[in-house]
């Protein structure tokens, strides 16, 4: 599968923990980018793990190799679409979630996720497993 991808926190655990699936998408994509939302909740994690010092250092260390991708007003426009869309519907999701929806959207990307929720998005490109 190619493709340009945008990892959702989710799929970046799956390739800290056992990583062989994830491995496989992400040689199978033209280009891989991660959301700076995503990097901010694998750092909260980190902060309450037991193995604190040495996952805070595996997200830094991912983070530096990683092409982050920032909010910024365009992606503020997004969000305010995609969150009023999930409003008049009575879905909510989870508000970080909705943040790398709306960073998809803006770059024309495709979310690899394994949260389920993130169908609730209209016209957004998935790849769950």
């Amino acid at each position: 599968m190619g493709g340009r991808l945008l990892l959702d926190t989710s799929v970046i655990v799956d390739l800290f923990t056992d990583g062989s699936a994830v491995q496989h998408l992400l040689a199978a994509a033209d280009e891989v980018f991660v959301p700076a939302i995503a990097l901010g909740e694998l750092f909260y994690g980190a902060q309450r793990s037991n193995r604190r010092e040495a996952n805070l250092a595996q997200v830094e260390a991912f983070a530096s190799a990683a092409a982050v991708l920032p909010c910024d007003l365009q992606t503020a426009r997004h969000y305010g679409e995609i969150r009023d869309a999930l409003r008049a519907r009575g879905r909510p999701l989870p508000e970080n979630d909705i943040w790398i929806a709306s960073l998809a959207r803006q770059y024309a990307l495709t979310v690899a996720t394994r949260d389920s929720h993130f169908r609730e998005i209209d016209g957004l490109a998935l790849v769950a497993w």
